[in-house]
């Protein structure tokens, strides 16, 4: 009788909302909510049955999953930090964004960033400013990366916070973002880079092994998807795609494919152990003992490998000095000059750390005008050079050719 139900449930989903054609991660994660759903409905309707209760409809039951308590809080509570927080750096920064050059996602310049908490490993590691490795989760680079964020978040946190609850929603956000986050200070210690990102990315993952562990419940024919080999292989396809789509906004300055990859690497494991598995003893599919403990082992085994794995990165981070990294070519996995092939001083963004550098001058007492200046370069060391025959170099000229006399006359490396 439970099976009936739950088809009669399917069928009514599907006057209301049409054939469904799940792709992408999001796609297909929603139509596996819906399952969950449908089958609620009819392990509901089977205890009513028995304890001689109310029917209680599908419509009704499906718009009491979107009411109430059942509303996805803590999705809102992290939209809201969010854009306050936005709003904040803005004001910090004289409420005016940087020039795209500095900030292609029009937003607030480096110092204001760095003064509210972005990523730096040396102000992590050697001025013992732990709280940075949770600040960065609630801060955007500017207004484009915060709408794709939160609208990233709207749908893929509030799905998974309806379907597993407003606590295990809160673990797969912010374990993935810390766990982002000491990757990024490992590899890239000295980029500054923010954003919610990694806790995105971490719900993402999760979704990711939700799917896995019902991959066969979300092809077979029961369920309403064709299961066909071709089908599997589009699905795959979309999933692919969509994670190369946003990895491409990593590539951009002050947003970190670091983060985003280890907080879906983390979220991914968090998944295996927090995301409950439709049983496959409701559609009469009898579980056997090696599928149990297969089971088991990967709940146990995503926990543990995800407390390690915080635990080892942690250590790796600060047993380092801050400054180095241990794979210096891994930079242009992070970001990527653009236009690339622009000339040297036509690019439309940079990846080094230029925009941020301070300088001290010495003004020629006749002209009025600096003939000598000291950078101090993002690598820490002074680099000091004439200017003289720049004869209208005043404060103002000089902030704004600062970037590039730092990627002449400092060490910035390939990017």
């Amino acid at each position: 009788r439970r099976l009936r139900d739950f088809q009669f449930a399917q069928e009514k989903r599907r006057k209301k909302y049409g054939k469904e054609r799940p792709w992408g991660i999001l796609g297909l994660y929603d139509h596996l909510a819906s399952v969950r759903m449908d089958v609620e409905w009819a392990e509901d309707a089977a205890w009513r049955r028995q304890n001689c209760e109310p029917y209680l409809a599908w419509s009704d039951f499906e718009a009491s999953k979107g009411s109430g308590f059942n509303r996805p809080f803590f999705t809102y509570l992290t939209l809201i930090v969010c854009t306050g927080v936005l709003v904040t750096s803005i004001a910090l920064n004289g409420w005016r964004v940087e020039r795209l050059d500095i900030n292609p996602m029009i937003g607030p310049s480096a110092d204001t960033l760095l003064m509210m908490g972005a990523k730096q490993a040396n102000l992590i590691v050697n001025e013992k400013e732990f709280w940075r490795l949770f600040s960065p989760m609630g801060l955007h680079a500017g207004a484009i990366h915060f709408f794709l964020n939160m609208l990233a978040l709207w749908f893929v946190g509030s799905a998974v916070e309806k379907s597993h609850g407003f606590c295990s929603a809160f673990v797969l956000f912010v374990v993935p973002a810390v766990g982002g986050t000491i990757l990024s200070a490992i590899f890239l210690p000295a980029f500054v880079s923010v954003g919610a990102s990694g806790g995105i990315f971490g719900l993402i993952g999760a979704c990711l092994s939700d799917i896995l562990m019902n991959w066969r419940l979300l092809f077979s024919d029961f369920v309403g998807i064709e299961g066909k080999k071709n089908h599997h292989i589009m699905v795959v396809v979309f999933l692919v795609l969509d994670i190369i789509v946003n990895c491409l906004v990593g590539l951009t300055p002050f947003v970190d494919n670091f983060t985003h990859l280890g907080g879906m690497l983390f979220g991914f494991l968090c998944g295996l152990s927090t995301m409950e598995r439709v049983s496959p003893d409701f559609f009469g599919d009898e579980e056997r003992c090696w599928s149990k403990t297969k089971h088991l082992f990967y709940r146990f085994f995503g926990i543990m490998l995800s407390l390690v794995g915080i635990a080892v990165t942690t250590i790796v981070l600060f047993n380092g000095d801050g400054r180095t990294t241990p794979c210096p070519a891994c930079k242009a996995f992070s970001c990527i000059p653009f236009p690339w092939w622009e000339a040297e001083n036509n690019k439309w963004w940079y990846c080094d750390d230029c925009s941020a550098v301070t300088a001290n001058a010495v003004m020629d007492s006749e002209t009025g005008f600096f003939d000598k200046v000291a950078i101090n370069c993002p690598n820490g060391e002074i680099s000091t050079f004439n200017v003289d025959g720049d004869t209208s170099l005043d404060k103002d000229s000089l902030e704004i050719k600062l970037p590039g006399y730092c990627r002449q006359f400092c060490d910035v490396g390939a990017f």
